[in-house]
Protein backbone atom coordinates (compact mmCIF):
# COMPACT_ATOMS: atom_id res chain seq x y z
CA UNK A 1 0.00 0.00 0.00
CA UNK A 2 1.49 3.56 -0.73
CA UNK A 3 2.58 5.61 2.23
CA UNK A 4 0.78 9.33 0.67
CA UNK A 5 1.76 10.95 3.73
CA UNK A 6 5.80 9.26 3.60
CA UNK A 7 6.04 10.90 0.35
CA UNK A 8 4.30 14.11 0.53
CA UNK A 9 6.97 14.52 3.23
CA UNK A 10 9.78 13.78 1.05
CA UNK A 11 8.58 15.73 -1.88
CA UNK A 12 8.73 18.83 1.06
CA UNK A 13 12.14 18.01 2.16
CA UNK A 14 13.58 17.79 -1.62
CA UNK A 15 11.98 20.87 -2.29
CA UNK A 16 13.36 22.60 0.65
CA UNK A 17 16.67 21.47 -0.07
CA UNK A 18 16.63 23.03 -3.53
CA UNK A 19 15.08 26.33 -2.49
CA UNK A 20 16.21 28.20 -5.08
CA UNK A 21 15.38 26.45 -7.58
CA UNK A 22 12.31 25.18 -6.66
CA UNK A 23 11.16 28.91 -6.30
CA UNK A 24 12.23 29.34 -10.39
CA UNK A 25 10.48 26.92 -11.50
CA UNK A 26 7.23 28.22 -9.48
CA UNK A 27 7.63 31.64 -11.76
CA UNK A 28 6.19 30.92 -14.92
CA UNK A 29 3.33 29.48 -12.87
CA UNK A 30 3.45 32.27 -10.67
CA UNK A 31 3.23 34.93 -13.33
CA UNK A 32 0.67 32.92 -15.54
CA UNK A 33 -2.09 32.35 -12.34
CA UNK A 34 -1.54 36.41 -12.07
CA UNK A 35 -2.07 37.05 -15.52
CA UNK A 36 -5.29 34.79 -15.81
CA UNK A 37 -6.46 36.56 -12.87
CA UNK A 38 -5.88 39.92 -14.00
CA UNK A 39 -7.18 39.71 -17.63
CA UNK A 40 -10.21 37.68 -16.21
CA UNK A 41 -10.61 40.80 -13.84
CA UNK A 42 -10.57 43.16 -16.23
CA UNK A 43 -12.94 41.82 -18.97
CA UNK A 44 -15.36 41.04 -16.03
CA UNK A 45 -15.30 44.79 -14.97
CA UNK A 46 -15.73 45.55 -18.59
CA UNK A 47 -19.03 43.48 -19.20
CA UNK A 48 -19.99 44.76 -16.41
CA UNK A 49 -19.48 48.06 -16.98
CA UNK A 50 -21.41 47.73 -20.56
CA UNK A 51 -24.09 46.24 -18.57
CA UNK A 52 -24.00 49.15 -16.20
CA UNK A 53 -24.27 51.66 -19.46
CA UNK A 54 -26.93 49.99 -21.03
CA UNK A 55 -28.92 49.93 -18.25
CA UNK A 56 -28.28 53.32 -17.93
CA UNK A 57 -29.62 54.27 -21.69
CA UNK A 58 -33.08 52.38 -20.70
CA UNK A 59 -34.08 48.91 -21.38
CA UNK A 60 -36.88 47.65 -23.34
CA UNK A 61 -36.50 50.16 -25.88
CA UNK A 62 -37.41 50.43 -29.72
CA UNK A 63 -36.41 53.42 -31.71
CA UNK A 64 -38.22 54.86 -34.52
CA UNK A 65 -36.08 57.15 -37.19
CA UNK A 66 -37.60 58.32 -40.98
CA UNK A 67 -36.03 56.68 -43.54
CA UNK A 68 -33.23 57.81 -45.38
CA UNK A 69 -34.00 60.62 -48.01
CA UNK A 70 -31.64 60.22 -51.40
CA UNK A 71 -30.41 62.84 -53.91
CA UNK A 72 -29.00 61.49 -57.26
CA UNK A 73 -29.00 58.27 -55.66
CA UNK A 74 -26.98 59.19 -53.23
CA UNK A 75 -29.14 57.85 -49.53
CA UNK A 76 -28.39 60.77 -46.97
CA UNK A 77 -28.71 58.54 -43.97
CA UNK A 78 -31.30 57.98 -41.35
CA UNK A 79 -33.81 60.70 -40.31
CA UNK A 80 -32.81 62.77 -43.27
CA UNK A 81 -36.75 62.06 -45.31
CA UNK A 82 -39.15 63.27 -42.43
CA UNK A 83 -42.27 61.26 -42.40
CA UNK A 84 -42.69 60.45 -38.64
CA UNK A 85 -45.23 62.69 -36.65
CA UNK A 86 -46.22 63.18 -33.17
CA UNK A 87 -49.64 61.70 -34.41
CA UNK A 88 -48.16 58.62 -34.84
CA UNK A 89 -46.73 58.34 -31.30
CA UNK A 90 -49.98 59.00 -29.99
CA UNK A 91 -51.67 56.07 -32.56
CA UNK A 92 -48.29 53.55 -31.07
CA UNK A 93 -49.16 54.58 -27.40
CA UNK A 94 -52.83 53.98 -27.99
CA UNK A 95 -52.65 50.91 -30.72
CA UNK A 96 -49.38 48.65 -30.51
CA UNK A 97 -49.37 45.71 -27.97
CA UNK A 98 -46.58 45.38 -25.18
CA UNK A 99 -46.12 49.07 -24.63
CA UNK A 100 -45.70 50.96 -21.55
CA UNK A 101 -44.52 54.50 -22.54
CA UNK A 102 -43.82 56.29 -26.20
CA UNK A 103 -41.68 59.94 -26.58
CA UNK A 104 -41.53 61.60 -29.34
CA UNK A 105 -38.17 63.76 -30.08
CA UNK A 106 -36.48 66.16 -32.36
CA UNK A 107 -32.95 67.71 -31.66
CA UNK A 108 -30.17 70.07 -33.04
CA UNK A 109 -26.83 71.26 -31.96
CA UNK A 110 -27.09 74.84 -30.21
CA UNK A 111 -25.63 77.34 -28.54
CA UNK A 112 -26.26 78.40 -24.96
CA UNK A 113 -25.60 81.71 -22.91
CA UNK A 114 -25.74 82.52 -19.52
CA UNK A 115 -24.38 85.84 -18.55
CA UNK A 116 -20.49 85.71 -20.24
CA UNK A 117 -20.63 82.20 -20.06
CA UNK A 118 -21.34 79.55 -23.01
CA UNK A 119 -21.64 75.86 -23.98
CA UNK A 120 -22.65 73.95 -27.34
CA UNK A 121 -24.71 71.44 -26.63
CA UNK A 122 -27.39 68.93 -28.03
CA UNK A 123 -31.41 70.30 -27.60
CA UNK A 124 -33.94 67.70 -27.29
CA UNK A 125 -37.49 68.33 -27.74
CA UNK A 126 -39.52 65.86 -26.12
CA UNK A 127 -42.19 64.62 -23.94
CA UNK A 128 -42.13 63.86 -20.29
CA UNK A 129 -42.04 60.20 -21.01
CA UNK A 130 -38.65 60.36 -22.54
CA UNK A 131 -37.15 60.91 -19.12
CA UNK A 132 -38.67 57.45 -17.64
CA UNK A 133 -38.18 55.39 -20.90
CA UNK A 134 -34.14 56.59 -21.09
CA UNK A 135 -34.18 56.28 -16.92
CA UNK A 136 -33.17 60.24 -16.51
CA UNK A 137 -33.95 60.97 -13.00
CA UNK A 138 -34.34 64.73 -11.48
CA UNK A 139 -32.16 66.19 -9.42
CA UNK A 140 -33.19 68.99 -8.17
CA UNK A 141 -36.17 71.75 -9.39
CA UNK A 142 -39.21 69.58 -11.76
CA UNK A 143 -39.32 67.71 -14.98
CA UNK A 144 -41.79 68.58 -17.46
CA UNK A 145 -45.39 68.38 -17.03
CA UNK A 146 -48.24 67.96 -19.85
CA UNK A 147 -49.06 71.47 -19.70
CA UNK A 148 -45.31 72.98 -20.58
CA UNK A 149 -46.44 70.89 -23.63
CA UNK A 150 -49.94 72.29 -24.09
CA UNK A 151 -48.41 75.63 -23.39
CA UNK A 152 -45.11 75.55 -25.93
CA UNK A 153 -43.54 76.89 -22.43
CA UNK A 154 -40.34 78.14 -22.90
CA UNK A 155 -38.68 75.64 -19.73
CA UNK A 156 -35.47 73.78 -19.38
CA UNK A 157 -34.55 70.72 -17.88
CA UNK A 158 -30.57 70.69 -18.01
CA UNK A 159 -28.03 67.86 -17.42
CA UNK A 160 -25.36 67.56 -14.90
CA UNK A 161 -22.11 68.58 -17.85
CA UNK A 162 -23.90 71.60 -18.87
CA UNK A 163 -25.11 72.94 -15.23
CA UNK A 164 -21.28 72.67 -14.25
CA UNK A 165 -19.97 74.88 -17.55
CA UNK A 166 -22.81 77.65 -17.31
CA UNK A 167 -23.48 77.91 -13.86
CA UNK A 168 -20.68 76.30 -11.76
CA UNK A 169 -21.43 76.60 -7.91
CA UNK A 170 -24.70 78.29 -8.90
CA UNK A 171 -28.43 76.55 -8.33
CA UNK A 172 -29.40 76.85 -12.08
CA UNK A 173 -33.19 76.42 -11.03
CA UNK A 174 -35.12 79.56 -12.06
CA UNK A 175 -32.32 80.82 -13.65
CA UNK A 176 -32.58 82.07 -17.38
CA UNK A 177 -30.05 80.74 -20.06
CA UNK A 178 -30.45 81.63 -23.96
CA UNK A 179 -30.84 78.71 -25.89
CA UNK A 180 -30.15 79.93 -29.73
CA UNK A 181 -30.74 83.41 -28.67
CA UNK A 182 -34.25 82.29 -27.24
CA UNK A 183 -34.52 82.79 -23.73
CA UNK A 184 -35.42 79.89 -21.32
CA UNK A 185 -36.27 78.94 -17.97
CA UNK A 186 -34.32 76.29 -16.00
CA UNK A 187 -36.85 73.97 -14.09
CA UNK A 188 -35.19 70.97 -13.49
CA UNK A 189 -31.24 69.41 -13.55
CA UNK A 190 -30.47 65.60 -13.79
CA UNK A 191 -28.77 63.17 -11.74
CA UNK A 192 -25.54 62.44 -13.69
CA UNK A 193 -25.42 59.35 -15.74
CA UNK A 194 -22.00 59.75 -16.53
CA UNK A 195 -19.99 58.72 -19.87
CA UNK A 196 -20.85 55.75 -22.44
CA UNK A 197 -17.63 55.70 -24.57
CA UNK A 198 -17.28 59.16 -25.97
CA UNK A 199 -20.73 60.25 -25.29
CA UNK A 200 -21.62 62.25 -22.20
CA UNK A 201 -24.75 61.35 -21.40
CA UNK A 202 -25.05 64.63 -19.02
CA UNK A 203 -23.80 67.00 -21.93
CA UNK A 204 -27.86 67.82 -23.03
CA UNK A 205 -30.24 70.10 -22.42
CA UNK A 206 -34.32 69.19 -22.50
CA UNK A 207 -37.18 71.25 -24.09
CA UNK A 208 -41.11 70.61 -24.70
CA UNK A 209 -41.12 69.24 -27.97
CA UNK A 210 -43.94 71.75 -28.95
CA UNK A 211 -41.76 74.29 -27.96
CA UNK A 212 -38.75 72.68 -30.06
CA UNK A 213 -40.99 72.46 -33.08
CA UNK A 214 -43.06 76.02 -33.04
CA UNK A 215 -40.08 77.92 -31.96
CA UNK A 216 -36.08 76.41 -31.59
CA UNK A 217 -35.67 74.55 -34.62
CA UNK A 218 -38.32 74.75 -36.92
CA UNK A 219 -39.14 72.77 -39.53
CA UNK A 220 -40.45 72.65 -43.30
CA UNK A 221 -42.86 70.00 -42.49
CA UNK A 222 -45.51 70.94 -39.47
CA UNK A 223 -45.66 68.20 -37.16
CA UNK A 224 -42.78 65.79 -37.91
CA UNK A 225 -40.25 64.83 -35.32
CA UNK A 226 -36.96 62.78 -35.40
CA UNK A 227 -37.97 59.82 -34.07
CA UNK A 228 -40.03 58.18 -31.47
CA UNK A 229 -39.20 56.21 -28.77
CA UNK A 230 -40.76 52.90 -27.63
CA UNK A 231 -40.39 51.30 -23.87
CA UNK A 232 -41.70 47.66 -24.19
CA UNK A 233 -43.64 46.24 -20.97
CA UNK A 234 -41.83 43.43 -20.89
CA UNK A 235 -38.72 42.47 -22.46
CA UNK A 236 -40.97 39.75 -23.80
CA UNK A 237 -43.50 41.89 -25.34
CA UNK A 238 -40.59 43.43 -27.15
CA UNK A 239 -40.82 41.83 -30.55
CA UNK A 240 -44.74 41.81 -30.25
CA UNK A 241 -44.51 45.76 -30.15
CA UNK A 242 -41.96 45.74 -32.96
CA UNK A 243 -44.29 43.87 -35.43
CA UNK A 244 -47.11 45.70 -34.39
CA UNK A 245 -45.52 49.50 -34.38
CA UNK A 246 -44.68 48.10 -38.15
CA UNK A 247 -47.87 47.58 -39.36
CA UNK A 248 -49.55 50.33 -37.65
CA UNK A 249 -46.84 52.43 -39.27
CA UNK A 250 -47.18 51.04 -42.70
CA UNK A 251 -51.13 51.61 -42.60
CA UNK A 252 -50.90 55.28 -41.54
CA UNK A 253 -47.94 56.45 -43.84
CA UNK A 254 -50.30 54.38 -46.54
CA UNK A 255 -47.02 52.12 -48.00
CA UNK A 256 -47.67 49.96 -50.73
CA UNK A 257 -46.54 46.41 -50.51
CA UNK A 258 -43.78 46.44 -53.25
CA UNK A 259 -42.62 50.06 -51.75
CA UNK A 260 -40.06 50.46 -48.94
CA UNK A 261 -41.31 51.60 -45.42
CA UNK A 262 -40.30 55.14 -44.86
CA UNK A 263 -38.92 54.30 -41.54
CA UNK A 264 -36.66 52.30 -39.55
CA UNK A 265 -37.44 50.14 -36.53
CA UNK A 266 -33.97 49.51 -34.16
CA UNK A 267 -34.06 47.34 -31.09
CA UNK A 268 -31.84 48.31 -28.03
CA UNK A 269 -32.07 44.79 -27.13
CA UNK A 270 -30.13 43.49 -30.06
CA UNK A 271 -27.50 46.26 -29.52
CA UNK A 272 -27.44 45.16 -26.07
CA UNK A 273 -26.66 41.27 -27.21
CA UNK A 274 -24.28 41.83 -29.84
CA UNK A 275 -22.00 44.50 -26.74
CA UNK A 276 -22.37 41.66 -24.50
CA UNK A 277 -21.25 38.92 -27.12
CA UNK A 278 -17.98 41.17 -28.02
CA UNK A 279 -16.97 41.79 -24.41
CA UNK A 280 -16.96 38.18 -23.21
CA UNK A 281 -15.17 37.37 -26.23
CA UNK A 282 -12.45 40.06 -25.50
CA UNK A 283 -12.65 38.61 -21.99
CA UNK A 284 -12.30 34.92 -23.05
CA UNK A 285 -9.38 35.95 -25.54
CA UNK A 286 -7.46 37.70 -22.90
CA UNK A 287 -7.68 34.82 -20.73
CA UNK A 288 -6.74 32.47 -23.41
CA UNK A 289 -3.12 34.89 -24.33
CA UNK A 290 -3.01 34.72 -20.41
CA UNK A 291 -3.08 31.11 -20.25
CA UNK A 292 0.05 30.51 -22.71
CA UNK A 293 2.28 31.65 -20.27
CA UNK A 294 0.36 29.17 -17.65
CA UNK A 295 1.61 26.36 -20.52
CA UNK A 296 5.21 27.86 -20.53
CA UNK A 297 5.23 27.71 -16.95
CA UNK A 298 4.14 23.96 -17.05
CA UNK A 299 6.90 23.06 -19.51
CA UNK A 300 9.63 25.06 -17.33
CA UNK A 301 8.34 22.43 -14.71
CA UNK A 302 8.59 19.43 -16.84
CA UNK A 303 12.33 20.68 -17.81
CA UNK A 304 13.42 21.09 -14.03
CA UNK A 305 11.97 17.77 -13.15
CA UNK A 306 14.20 15.75 -15.78
CA UNK A 307 17.41 18.20 -14.76
CA UNK A 308 16.04 16.52 -10.64
CA UNK A 309 15.71 13.15 -11.80
CA UNK A 310 19.05 13.09 -13.96
CA UNK A 311 20.58 14.89 -10.25
CA UNK A 312 19.04 12.06 -8.30
CA UNK A 313 19.81 9.60 -10.08
CA UNK A 314 21.80 7.83 -7.06
CA UNK A 315 19.11 8.60 -4.41
CA UNK A 316 16.20 6.76 -6.46
CA UNK A 317 18.46 3.73 -6.85
CA UNK A 318 19.10 3.75 -3.17
CA UNK A 319 15.18 3.99 -2.45
CA UNK A 320 14.26 1.26 -4.94
CA UNK A 321 17.07 -0.94 -3.49
CA UNK A 322 15.52 -0.96 -0.02
CA UNK A 323 11.88 -1.60 -1.03
CA UNK A 324 10.80 1.43 -2.87
CA UNK A 325 8.31 0.25 -5.82
CA UNK A 326 8.41 2.08 -9.31
CA UNK A 327 4.85 3.58 -8.49
CA UNK A 328 6.56 5.10 -5.00
CA UNK A 329 8.90 7.02 -7.12
CA UNK A 330 6.69 8.02 -10.14
CA UNK A 331 4.72 9.76 -7.43
CA UNK A 332 6.48 11.22 -5.00
CA UNK A 333 7.95 13.14 -8.37
CA UNK A 334 4.56 13.60 -9.28
CA UNK A 335 3.74 15.36 -5.96
CA UNK A 336 7.08 17.33 -6.33
CA UNK A 337 5.68 19.00 -9.28
CA UNK A 338 2.07 19.40 -7.71
CA UNK A 339 3.28 20.95 -4.65
CA UNK A 340 5.77 23.72 -6.99
CA UNK A 341 2.44 24.29 -9.48
CA UNK A 342 0.09 24.54 -6.57
CA UNK A 343 2.38 26.71 -4.18
CA UNK A 344 3.13 28.84 -7.14
CA UNK A 345 -0.65 29.31 -8.20
CA UNK A 346 -1.53 30.24 -4.78
CA UNK A 347 1.54 33.09 -5.29
CA UNK A 348 -0.03 33.66 -8.39
CA UNK A 349 -3.37 34.62 -7.12
CA UNK A 350 -2.05 36.90 -4.26
CA UNK A 351 0.20 38.63 -7.29
CA UNK A 352 -2.88 38.77 -9.35
CA UNK A 353 -5.27 40.08 -6.74
CA UNK A 354 -3.01 42.88 -5.72
CA UNK A 355 -2.65 43.57 -9.22
CA UNK A 356 -5.97 44.03 -10.79
CA UNK A 357 -6.46 46.84 -7.31
CA UNK A 358 -3.52 48.58 -8.99
CA UNK A 359 -5.51 48.66 -12.05
CA UNK A 360 -8.64 49.73 -10.17
CA UNK A 361 -6.96 52.24 -8.13
CA UNK A 362 -4.94 53.82 -11.16
CA UNK A 363 -8.51 54.36 -12.78
CA UNK A 364 -7.15 52.75 -15.82
CA UNK A 365 -10.29 50.43 -16.32
CA UNK A 366 -12.63 48.72 -13.96
CA UNK A 367 -12.12 45.24 -12.49
CA UNK A 368 -14.13 42.96 -11.07
CA UNK A 369 -12.43 39.69 -9.56
CA UNK A 370 -14.47 36.55 -9.10
CA UNK A 371 -14.32 33.53 -7.11
CA UNK A 372 -14.58 31.37 -10.75
CA UNK A 373 -11.64 32.87 -11.74
CA UNK A 374 -9.48 32.03 -8.57
CA UNK A 375 -10.51 28.42 -8.54
CA UNK A 376 -10.41 28.17 -12.31
CA UNK A 377 -6.61 29.50 -11.88
CA UNK A 378 -5.71 27.39 -9.10
CA UNK A 379 -6.96 24.08 -10.80
CA UNK A 380 -5.13 24.67 -14.01
CA UNK A 381 -2.21 25.26 -12.41
CA UNK A 382 -2.63 21.87 -10.73
CA UNK A 383 -3.22 20.19 -13.66
CA UNK A 384 -0.36 21.92 -15.31
CA UNK A 385 1.94 20.76 -12.72
CA UNK A 386 0.06 16.78 -12.87
CA UNK A 387 0.52 17.06 -17.07
CA UNK A 388 4.13 18.13 -17.40
CA UNK A 389 5.14 16.07 -14.36
CA UNK A 390 4.30 12.70 -15.53
CA UNK A 391 6.80 12.32 -17.78
CA UNK A 392 9.82 13.11 -15.71
CA UNK A 393 7.78 11.13 -12.60
CA UNK A 394 7.10 7.97 -15.27
CA UNK A 395 11.12 8.65 -16.56
CA UNK A 396 12.10 8.46 -12.62
CA UNK A 397 10.27 5.18 -12.25
CA UNK A 398 11.76 3.21 -14.95
CA UNK A 399 15.48 3.41 -14.01
CA UNK A 400 16.88 0.12 -13.11
CA UNK A 401 18.14 -0.04 -9.60
CA UNK A 402 21.95 -1.21 -9.96
CA UNK A 403 22.11 0.90 -13.15
CA UNK A 404 21.00 3.55 -10.82
CA UNK A 405 23.43 2.56 -8.00
CA UNK A 406 26.02 3.13 -10.31
CA UNK A 407 25.69 6.26 -11.68
CA UNK A 408 27.95 8.98 -11.16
Amino acid sequence: MIDFKSLVKMAVVSLKINKMRSMLTSLGIIIGVSAVIIMLAVGTGASERVQKDMESMGSNILTIRSASAKSGGVRMGAGTKPSLTLKDAQAIMKNARGVSAVASVSSESKQLTYGNQNWATTVYGTDPEYFYIKNYEVNSGRGFVREDLKNSAKVTVIGSTVAAELFGDLDPIDRTIRVGGIPFRVIGTLKSKGSMGPMDQDDLIFIPITTAQKKVFGTVFPGTVSMIVVKGSDPDDVSLAEQDIEELLVARHRIGKNQENDFEIRNSAEFQEKMKSTVQTFAILLASIASVSLLVGGIGIMNIMLVSVTERTKEIGIRMAIGAKPSDIRIQFLIESFLLSVIGGLIGVAAGVIGSQIVQITGVMNVSISLFSILLSLGFSGAIGVLFGYYPAYKASLLNPIDALRYE
